[in-house]
């Protein structure tokens, strides 16, 4: 439905999970696309690129951006969740230094590039944006920051020419969330909340990202899109 012929894009988290979804979206749109972090069992992608790049290395990210000729379209889909571990400080520094401070770190090394491409960003938030998660307080914070951070480049680049949005996925079927997905009980208890009765796919997650790069929402910047089937309107 889309059409991203020519583009150049680069996905943090792209060799996995949600991330490996969009970047195998937008190859199929037409675009260039570089699938940018850690070693996956996930397959390439065909005429993919794979870089092995962790965001909490900054050196890395400057490195990766000062490679690559223009820059179109940043996703920013890396991400960790340690759960209960999250109440060690360590183990919640470190969440909070992948999932927020890795997203500052590829915006700041792409922005350059955006800005002489007119690119646009988007960030893969939560549903936990918005609400607490007992068992997971990292993750939850470092989300609902990503929510705020989406916002305040939005206002901050608008004169740069680069808009910047966020999705923010439900209950989703990856191996983040394999753990839930096989507690019978509690998996029937998310998906009698979900109005749309199903657990999400990574591709789900992929069709509202390629929309938000598109010329179709050239008026979007600051928005928070979430894509859980229905959960945070009940």
């Amino acid at each position: 439905m889309f059409d991203f012929a020519g583009k150049s894009v680069v996905v943090t988290g792209g060799t996995a999970g949600i991330g490996h979804a969009i970047a195998g979206a937008f190859q199929q749109a037409g675009a260039k696309v570089v699938a940018a972090g850690l070693p996956s069992i996930d397959p390439p992608i065909p005429n993919v690129e794979t870089e092995i790049v962790d965001v909490a290395d900054r050196q890395a990210i400057e490195r990766l951006f000062e490679k690559i000729p223009a820059v179109h379209v940043l996703v920013n889909a890396a991400g960790i969740i340690r759960r209960d571990d999250e109440f060690e400080l360590d183990v919640f520094a470190q969440v909070l230094d992948v999932n927020l401070t890795g997203v500052m770190r590829a915006c700041l090394a792409a922005r350059p590039k955006l800005a002489a491409t007119k690119g646009c960003i988007v960030n893969i938030a939560s549903m936990l944006s918005f609400f607490g998660a007992p068992r997971a307080p990292a993750y939850s914070a470092s989300k609902g920051a990503v929510a705020q951070l989406t916002r305040s480049l939005a206002a901050a680049w608008a004169a740069d020419g680069i808009r910047v949005n966020a999705v923010a996925p439900g209950w989703i079927a990856t191996r983040l969330t394999s753990a839930l997905q096989n507690d019978t009980a509690r998996s029937d208890q998310l998906l009698a909340r979900t109005p749309l009765g199903r657990w999400g796919l990574p591709g789900d997650v992929a069709g509202p990202v390629l929309f938000l790069c598109s010329e179709a929402a050239s008026f979007m910047t600051g928005a928070i899109v979430t894509v859980d089937g229905g959960y945070s309107a009940v």
